[in-house]
């Protein structure tokens, strides 16, 4: 629940949690100071005691660019820079082979700024931890101490950082210690072993690679010669010859093969000869009585003078035969003669084509009998190449390992020399951009930023502080919580006077005898008498507030007996109850008040503390009501004492009898109003017992004290009485701070208001 605003404020606006904020800065302001005060003087004190801390850079690129001349010569791949190649370098630039170089370098172990953590706990520790792991160091040899010593090389690290620059190939190398000019120092001679160590790394592998080499080529030139020198024995031992780059057998099959084409091409054209000279000779020349087809015979025929000779008489008769049997018939002698001597030229035809058949006949069988010799001839030349084959698969093979070899020892040999001239031009992968210089201001602590850190970090702190305070402030401070907590109206908020001291156990002042006889009221404190004394203060219009309620009391019709209670003891009840009573005695009303609060009758011990009978004596019946009430004459207020004479084990039985039941009802028959002071809730259960007596009861609260969850469960326990509840009023209230609690009516609390009508802030 927020104390600092009212509970029926509905909705969460930014003008609540102003009022909020605002409320809480009220109220707590002196939380929040002095822990934003504490934290600044924490911060001043941070940056007198830590010494200044310098922070000198340098930068590295690793991908530096070698000449071309170079990488054509190098035997060493060039390295891809991408991400986990320069963590890598990363991770060597802090590694301890870089650490103790540089540190042995500049002699840091005897430097002031490296020993002084022997103070340190981490020093101490690391101490601890070594004394228990290997003993006495007196024990161990002298040649066994690591210099330098652990404890160093980690100090050096822990002030030494690398980073990559954005997505580039740059390192940024940074160091701290408290000398500027040390600073750089130490970050140059790192960044400087950095390179010169990836220089002889790179010089060295470079090295051992060319002696590799020239071993290699060494071995590479022996098995070249062997396997040549193997090539030209299998060749010599199987008679092969090569002719322009193939064997001899190869190219005498393919003359073969030719020269055996072309006589299959003669002894095909010749036998087609032959065949056309037959097949003319078959038919009978005599029994034919037509001119031969000498087209049929080729062109030997054509070209043949006899023929062509015959031919033409032949068919110069046969003009002159058809001439005549168109002129003297078929029959005739002359055709006759004629045709006669056609037959003869024919037949002279057919013998002069005989004799060329002859001739194509010995043609055709000159070509045969060649063919058949070439063939013979390839046949043999393949019979010899077939015998050879698995010599020449063996002479490939051996050649293809003497050529790959020869070409090895030939890019071995080029490499080989491309190292050795390297050797003689170093060239670093990394190169520094920029010596560091000396920082001109530290880098930590940063004084702006710890005194903001601070002061901001105090206000932060003090903010949480007061919000844990404002949530565990789990009491009473508006009217507001009361109403929205209890669902009962808040009557009134009763300042707290100035004389107001904490209660303490009750001592009896001294009396006349003359009182105790008249049994007058003693003087009461001053609390009691300010409604009186000072009837236009803040206290006495607190209680008129009461009154009204009691007489306005929309609940029941009669409100003559009113009870006043509490949650817990000490709250003011007594105080308000006695202040009640003399409000409405001093305006002319018959009243009396009753205390009830038979086990602790702190209202009797200081209004009547001479009493000899009070109401447990005037319920048993051994005094009567006139002899036990005690009056105040300035207001007329009648008092009913009660006398506590030894332990009461059971006071709410008492206060449940039916006597004191008779008792109240001729009160209320007597008296205009009955203010009864009674015990508090939780402690006891005496208020339970009181439910048939009282008309109506108001709850008073301790205002900053009484805890929310100590009422309700107060109330709870209580059923009864929180039916016949009135309200609640809010004892010692503090005025002047109740603006900083109830922001929405923080005008309602000025004393302007007051003064105004003639009332005093009191």
């Amino acid at each position: 629940m927020n104390l600092a605003q009212p509970a029926q404020a509905g909705g969460g606006g930014i003008s609540e949690l102003i009022s909020f904020a605002i409320g809480l800065l009220r109220r707590q302001y002196l939380v929040i100071l002095v822990t934003a005060a504490l934290a600044a003087a924490a911060s001043l004190i941070y940056l007198r005691v830590v010494p200044p801390t310098y922070t000198a850079q340098v930068q590295i690129l690793l991908a530096n660019p070698r000449p071309q001349f170079v990488q054509q010569q190098s035997i060493l791949a060039e390295p891809a820079f991408d991400l986990n190649q320069i963590e890598t370098q990363l991770q060597l630039l802090r590694s301890k082979a870089i650490a103790v170089e540089v540190i042995d370098q500049l002699k840091l172990a005897d430097d002031p700024d490296f020993n002084a953590s022997g103070l340190s706990l981490q020093s101490i520790w690391q101490r601890i931890w070594s004394w228990g792991k290997t003993g006495s160091k007196k024990d161990g040899p002298s040649g066994t101490l690591r210099e330098p010593s652990d404890a160093i090389v980690d100090a050096f690290l822990s002030r030494l950082s690398a980073g990559r620059v954005g997505h580039s190939n740059i390192i940024d190398i940074s160091f701290s210690s408290s000398s500027a000019v040390r600073a750089a120092e130490i970050v140059n001679a790192v960044a400087n072993t950095y390179v010169l160590d990836q220089l002889n790394a790179r010089f060295d592998a470079n090295r051992r690679a060319t002696g590799w080499l020239q071993e290699r080529l060494q071995e590479l030139g022996d098995q070249a010669l062997t396997a040549q020198r193997a090539v030209d024995i299998y060749k010599a031992q199987n008679n092969i010859v090569s002719l322009d780059g193939k064997p001899i057998t190869e190219q005498q099959i393919t003359e073969i093969n030719n020269r055996l084409a072309a006589a299959r091409t003669q002894t095909s054209e010749a036998t087609a000869k032959l065949a056309r000279y037959e097949a003319l000779l078959a038919s009978d020349p005599k029994k034919s009585s037509s001119m031969v087809d000498l087209d049929a015979i080729g062109s030997d025929g054509l070209n043949s003078p006899i023929i062509t000779a015959l031919r033409q008489q032949y068919l110069e008769l046969s003009r002159r035969e058809a001439e005549l049997t168109a002129r003297v018939g078929r029959d005739h002698l002359a055709v006759v003669n004629i045709r006669n001597r056609i037959r003869e030229f024919r037949v002279s035809i057919f013998d002069e084509v005989r004799r060329l058949a002859e001739v194509s006949r010995s043609e055709f069988e000159l070509a045969k009998q060649r063919q058949d010799e070439i063939e013979k001839q390839l046949s043999k030349a393949v019979s010899q190449s077939r015998s050879i084959n698995s010599a020449e698969l063996t002479i490939k093979d051996l050649e293809s390992r003497a050529k790959g070899l020869r070409s090895l020892h030939e890019t071995f040999l080029q490499r080989y020399m491309g190292s050795a001239q390297q050797e003689t031009f170093p060239v670093s992968e990394s190169r520094v951009l920029f010596p560091a210089s000396p920082p001109p201001t530290k880098s930590k602590p940063k004084t702006r930023l710890v005194l903001a850190f601070g002061i901001f970090g105090g206000l932060a702190i003090g903010i949480g502080l007061a919000l844990l305070r404002n949530l565990m402030d789990r009491v009473f401070r508006t009217s507001s919580q009361v109403e929205a907590v209890l669902e009962l109206p808040c009557l009134s908020m009763v300042p707290l006077l100035p004389a107001q001291k904490s209660p303490k156990p009750p001592v009896r002042p001294q009396a006349s005898d003359d009182q105790v006889q008249q049994r007058i009221v003693s003087s009461p404190t001053a609390i009691h008498r300010t409604v009186v004394g000072m009837p236009l203060s803040r206290y006495t219009e607190a209680v008129r507030s009461i009154k009204l309620a009691i007489d306005h009391n929309p609940a029941k019709i009669s409100s003559q007996v009113v009870g006043i209670t509490s949650a817990l003891p000490n709250e003011g009840k007594t105080t308000i109850a006695a202040s009640l009573a003399q409000l409405i005695g001093h305006a002319g009303k018959r009243v009396i008040i009753v205390d009830c609060d038979l086990r602790n009758p702190s209202l009797s011990s200081i209004l009547a503390p001479k009493a000899a009978c009070g109401i447990i004596e005037v319920a048993n019946g051994s005094r009567s009501l006139a002899d036990a009430i005690w009056r105040d004459p300035t207001t007329n207020l009648a008092f009913l004492p009660a006398v506590r004479r030894g332990p009461l084990l059971h006071t709410s039985e008492i206060l449940c009898a039916d006597a004191i039941s008779k008792l109240f009802d001729l009160l209320r028959n007597d008296y205009d109003y009955v203010i009864v002071d009674l015990p508090p809730l939780t402690p006891l259960v005496d208020v339970r017992a009181t439910s048939s007596l009282i008309d109506c009861y108001i709850l008073v609260i301790e205002w900053g004290r009484t805890k929310i969850d100590v009422v309700q469960h107060a109330l709870h326990t209580a059923p009864n009485i929180h039916e016949s509840l009135i309200g609640a009023v809010l004892s010692k209230t503090d005025t002047k701070a109740m603006a900083r609690y109830d922001g929405h009516r923080s005008y309602y609390y000025h004393d302007s208001h007051y003064i105004r009508y003639g009332l005093s802030g009191s």
